[in-house]
């Protein structure tokens, strides 16, 4: 069976800087069902934003959590805060359209001036268990490293060594140095690594900082959407990626 995973760090569901600062939740709504992925990981997700639904009322700020808003009809969502901030919050989410059974979270936060987190939801593909974990790492690279060593640890501790489930990690890494393949590969993570896909910035993508790694299923292939429109939704362009190996 074949799984199609997408990624996208969605900045708060707002884009541009300063007062041509667009909002967008409703486009990256239709992005993300036109993606047509079976679970899309998202970062820097809005549940609440006092200051925001005030200045975007007039451009429909919705009343519900954004991960709700972004979930196309038939899928599950769940969202859990990492950061909060004067005027509301913001986190990870999965959106999925197989059943979940539940999730966790873990605070990865390198230092007070960042504030990060992980998610893991553990779901229910064609009667199969898989864990998905969702992770947003920090902009300094002693952060990066302190981080995949708590991730690590944590996947230690959550996911026991009898436990024979396949693993997908997926998010943003902030990695534009590419330090983190190897400490990932020894968890037995994998993935495209010598396809390089820029998803960052949006609208000349020079970086490949959003990345799906797996355990126990195969990366065949990825791509990024590209053109005028994705590039106005976010900073962020979206990664999708196929996976392979799970048992019918």
């Amino acid at each position: 069976m074949n799984l199609k995973i997408a990624t996208w760090n969605i900045h708060k569901g707002v884009n541009g800087i300063g007062p041509i600062r667009r909002l967008e939740i409703h486009h990256l709504a239709l992005g993300v069902e036109s993606l047509n992925a079976d679970i899309i990981c998202l970062q820097e997700v809005r549940k609440f934003h006092v200051r925001e639904a005030k200045r975007f009322a007039k451009a429909r700020w919705p009343d519900a959590p954004q991960a709700d808003v972004l979930a196309p009809d038939g899928y599950e969502s769940i969202y859990v805060t990492n950061a909060y901030t004067r005027f509301g919050e913001h986190g990870n989410a999965l959106l999925s359209r197989w059943p979940i059974l539940g999730h966790a979270h873990e605070d990865m936060s390198d230092h007070r001036f960042e504030q990060r987190g992980l998610l893991h939801v553990r779901l229910q593909i064609n009667g199969s268990l898989v864990h998905v974990i969702v992770i947003h790492f920090g902009l300094f690279g002693g952060s990066r490293i302190r981080q995949t060593a708590q991730l690590a640890d944590y996947i230690r501790r959550a996911i026991p060594e009898d436990d024979t489930a396949p693993l997908i990690v997926a998010g943003d890494w902030n990695d534009w140095t590419e330090r983190l393949h190897e400490p990932l590969r020894r968890m037995g993570l994998r993935t495209l690594e010598a396809v390089r896909l820029p998803t960052f910035p949006a609208r000349l993508p020079i970086l490949h900082l959003d990345r799906v790694y797996a355990r126990g299923l195969r990366c065949t292939h990825a791509e990024v959407p590209r053109g005028r429109a994705w590039a106005k939704m976010s900073d962020h362009l979206p990664l999708v990626m196929h996976l392979e190996g799970l048992e019918q």
